[in-house]
């Protein structure tokens, strides 16, 4: 090789177009952010917005209510107890109060007959003895009364009490009139006089009375008691003397 004859290097390609001419293999992240490994970050995501949480209303709350409910009538009635019960213990520590008595004392049958339609007249004069044993309670019998004669189960005839007010500590004897009408005479009549051979016939008195208790000065309100006496006679003939073997009478208050 002569000195004359030089060697040139060759030509340097512009690092630009090496860079142009090469493709990207990878996607190219922008600065600043990172890659996801859920995602290619350079597809374009939504803008961000902000979640509010959604709140459902509630159902009316029914049990509370009811059980408030139940609660107010729980209360009520708890209060209405306690007064009752300190009311009736003044009653009865402060005036002692003792059931009035009754018993039947006598008894006169002036009609008993078989009339032509096989119907039964009957019309008894009864003597009753009400006994009032307090000492600081009256009793006031209203109007409204009904006392009733019944044997085996069929009534006889019906009266009613008088209208009196009965002091403390005060016994009071009623003749009460009483008359009806009953069906069936012959058998009625057959029974009767298989029990007149025995010397025992069995009737039952019941009394419905409307009374009104006195306190003092104070009236209670209208009570109905119930009176029912068992009572055995000998007869039940209008020409005999009627002999009340024995009675036993019973009481109970009905509002």
């Amino acid at each position: 090789m002569s000195d004359h004859q030089r060697i040139h290097p060759d030509p340097v390609t512009p690092a630009t177009d090496l860079e142009s001419q090469q493709k990207p293999t990878a996607p190219l992240v922008p600065r600043g952010s990172s890659r996801s490994d859920h995602g290619n970050p350079a597809e374009p995501q939504p803008p961000y917005q902000r979640t509010i949480p959604i709140q459902y209303s509630k159902p009316p709350k029914k049990r509370h209510c009811c059980r408030r409910f139940l609660c107010c009538i729980l209360c009520f009635f708890f209060i209405l107890i306690m007064i009752v019960g300190i009311l009736a213990a003044i009653i009865y520590f402060g005036f002692d109060p003792k059931l009035p008595k009754y018993s039947v004392d006598g008894m006169t049958i002036t009609q008993f007959n078989q009339n032509n339609d096989n119907t039964l007249s009957a019309q008894f004069n009864v003597n009753i003895t009400a006994r009032n044993p307090n000492t600081k309670i009256g009793i006031s019998y209203e109007g409204g009364s009904r006392l009733t004669v019944i044997y085996m189960g069929t009534t006889l005839c019906q009266g009613s009490f008088p209208k009196f007010y009965q002091g403390h500590r005060n016994t009071t004897v009623l003749n009460i009139p009483m008359t009806g009408q009953a069906q069936d005479a012959t058998g009625l009549m057959n029974s009767l006089q298989a029990q007149i051979q025995t010397g025992v016939v069995p009737l039952v008195l019941r009394a419905k009375v409307p009374v009104r208790i006195k306190l003092g000065k104070l009236k209670l309100p209208k009570w109905k008691p119930i009176v029912r006496c068992r009572v055995n006679v000998n007869t039940l003939a209008t020409d005999n003397v009627i002999r009340i073997r024995d009675s036993s009478c019973s009481f109970k208050f009905k509002l």
